[in-house]
C-alpha cells in the first residue's frame, strides 16, 4: 500500500553559537552551512519537483 505524504514541515535553526571563535573558523563555520543549507535546498527541489511530475 503505498503511503501520500501531503506536508513536510523544515525546522532550522541559525544562530551564533561561539560568539568567541576566531575570524578563519567563522569563515570555516560560514562555509560549511552554506553548503549544507544549499544541499537541503536542492533536496527540497528535488522533492518539489517529483510531486509535480505525477
Amino acid at each position: 500500500m503505498p503511503l501520500e505524504i501531503r506536508e513536510l514541515v523544515i525546522k532550522a535553526s541559525v544562530g551564533d553559537r561561539n560568539s568567541s571563535t576566531s575570524a578563519s573558523s567563522e569563515t570555516s563555520v560560514e562555509k560549511n552551512s552554506e553548503t549544507t543549507v544549499n544541499e537541503i535546498v536542492e533536496k527540497v527541489l528535488e522533492i518539489i519537483k517529483a510531486k509535480n511530475e505525477r
